[in-house]
């Protein structure tokens, strides 16, 4: 089962690495967006699925990474994949000192001060010279689009890769110890702060690097955008409906989402919000851990049902 599963994933890489040039403008966009959310659900899914800390407030990072690049492209002219890598350094180490302060707060107050300092960033990029103010800031126009795919591409496997390390690492069980019970955690000798810190960092620094082939892709940054929420809610959403905590739910969800998000704006353009929502709603009444665990489950059964019948 592993075995196919890996030939599987192999030949959906390959199609995703050498399909793009062949694609039209729209095809190629629809793609993009999506490896985009799939990437940021799975760097929402180790803090909040993981760790079990909710948060509302990584799109901080990633509109500081968009800045970060806007600012390193059009002030310092740098290329556009170095301002990236700037932003997801500086996401990192601004994670550090976040981390220890965020994180002594549970519950809704931790997803309010996410958002909380999200909307800070924001009111400071707009109020800020050195940001463009809320004008923004213009990049330079006609910039190739399939670098900054292929960037998101990587990043979204890399992230992948880390957290299947992390749902079978002593790691991963000790931010799943802390997401049950952290006093429990911390007397069966799991380093509570230092845990959540490092699931914190990992979690900041992939919307850093996504900001910033985000800023080069759009050419234009501006605070609503850089900081909206819906970057947020999405990848919530998503994570949730695939399966929150799991390896594949974010993947699953991401793609489901966005396939089904585009169709229903397309044909609905009046009614998609709600139609979108009705239908969200709906699949989590049906499927309340998701569409991940449901298939692990279905197919526990069917194991079970097939190894009774051999005996």
């Amino acid at each position: 089962m592993r075995g196919r599963a890996l030939i599987a994933f192999i030949i959906v890489v390959t199609i995703l690495a050498l399909v793009p040039p062949f694609l039209n403008g729209y095809a190629r966009s629809l793609l993009y967006i999506t490896v985009l959310y799939v990437a940021l659900a799975y760097a929402w899914n180790v803090i909040s699925g993981y760790a079990g800390y909710l948060s509302f407030g990584q799109v901080t990072f990633f509109g500081l990474g968009a800045y970060t690049t806007a600012i390193s492209v059009v002030r310092g002219h740098l290329p556009w994949w170095e301002g990236a890598l700037l932003g997801g350094l500086i996401s990192a180490a601004l994670a550090v000192p976040l981390g220890y302060l965020m994180l002594r707060l549970r519950g809704a107050f931790f997803a309010l001060g996410m958002l909380g300092l999200a909307q800070t960033l924001q009111v400071v990029a707009n109020s800020w010279q050195l940001t463009g103010g809320g004008a923004g800031l213009f990049l330079p126009p006609g910039s190739n689009a399939l670098p900054v795919y292929y960037w998101t591409l990587v990043i979204g496997l890399l992230t992948f890769a880390a957290t299947l390390f992390i749902d079978r690492s002593a790691f991963g069980l000790r931010l799943q110890a802390l997401r049950e019970d952290e006093q429990v955690a911390s007397t069966l000798g799991v380093h509570v702060t230092t845990t959540k810190v490092w699931a914190f960092v990992i979690s900041a620094i992939v919307p850093g690097l996504l900001g910033g082939g985000y800023a080069w892709y759009l050419t234009y940054v501006e605070p609503v955008s850089a900081f909206a929420t819906r970057f947020d809610l999405q990848a919530v959403a998503m994570t949730i409906l695939g399966g929150i905590g799991t390896v594949w739910g974010p993947l699953i969800g991401g793609v489901l989402m966005s396939q089904v998000s585009e169709m229903l704006a397309a044909q609905y353009p009046q009614a998609y919000l709600m139609s979108f929502g009705g239908l969200v709603v709906v699949l989590l009444v049906f499927l309340p851990r998701g569409i991940a665990p449901a298939v692990s489950a279905a197919l526990a059964r069917r194991r079970a049902r097939g190894a009774q019948g051999h005996q």
